[in-house]
């Protein structure tokens, strides 16, 4: 099947995309956006997405979802791996000097994944102060607790729980999961979510700083987190998160003295403008491939 610029077809338990450039497993997935996707002996990755188990593997040109199908792959897995978006025009757009040449080099196989919006802002409230595989330890038994079991490959997985389930559940319950002071913001969060819902449509309409705002209504969500959270569910592109690390990333590379936050978000919106978000990505691997900033 020819869908959307990609050779398409059924293969045993799953689906073979030929066609697939500008894309590097370990890039994407070990860049800092995402928490569910585990690193197998054989280098793919086994991961849960709305629902979904599914085994990825790539090699040049060519990527392969194991227990997926082609319509899985139509719903969910096309725009998850942002296939529709040329990449190589991302990188021409946002390599405009040197250094910004050599961290395209460094990470040039990432792609933004399109993350569920809710899975996303519990992700990125979990994941202020908090190193990743202690991020991934508490989402996995976050979905463990109150989400749904999915048999795969002899193993359990289980989906991230919705809103609801969450809101439904007591703070003494939702505590199990160990993130610590973090768990009041979820539970929170989770009530208000259930409530009104979680709309990224209405906050990828809004100017990039009313949107930040919006999403610091949240409990437990600072400005870092809600670029994140913006970035890593696909509603804006032109967020540049910073934190501390990020900060002293900047100021070594580019200002070469200490520079405020607002300051950084300003030379990110001048110089990358609509594609900031996916410059950040590039210079975030690159800073922790290199040790810049440590």
């Amino acid at each position: 099947m020819h869908y959307r610029g990609y050779d398409v077809h059924e293969d045993g338990s799953g689906v073979i995309v030929e066609g697939v450039r500008d894309f590097d497993l370990v890039h994407t997935f070990e860049c800092g956006q995402c928490f569910r996707w585990y690193r197998e002996p054989d280098g793919s990755y086994t991961g849960v997405v709305r629902g979904r188990v599914a085994n990825v593997s790539y090699s040049p040109g060519v990527l392969k979802l194991d227990n997926v199908t082609i319509e899985d792959f139509r719903q969910v897995w096309f725009d998850y791996f942002d296939l529709g978006r040329d990449y190589g025009l991302i990188k021409k757009a946002v390599t405009t000097d040197g250094i910004m040449e050599r961290a395209v080099e460094s990470g040039s196989g990432i792609r933004i994944l399109r993350q569920e919006p809710w899975e996303t802002l519990v992700s990125f409230i979990i994941s202020a102060n908090n190193r990743i595989p202690r991020i991934m330890k508490i989402i996995s038994e976050i979905s463990r607790l109150f989400g749904t079991e999915i048999k795969y490959a002899g193993k359990s997985y289980y989906s991230f729980p919705d809103a609801r389930t969450l809101a439904s559940s007591s703070i003494e319950q939702v505590s199990e999961c160990r993130a610590g002071y973090r768990c009041g913001y979820i539970h929170e969060t989770a009530v208000v979510v259930a409530g009104s819902g979680f709309d990224t449509g209405k906050l990828a309409a809004m100017p990039a700083a009313d949107a930040r705002k919006e999403l610091m209504k949240y409990r437990g969500v600072g400005a870092k987190v809600a670029d994140c959270v913006l970035l890593y569910s696909g509603a804006r592109y032109d967020v540049f998160p910073v934190d501390v690390w990020v900060k002293r990333v900047m100021e070594e590379l580019y200002f070469g003295r200490e520079a405020s936050f607002p300051e950084i978000h300003r030379f990110a919106a001048e110089r990358f403008g609509k594609y900031a978000g996916f410059a950040q990505q590039y210079l975030f691997y690159y800073a922790r491939e290199h040790k810049i900033g440590v």
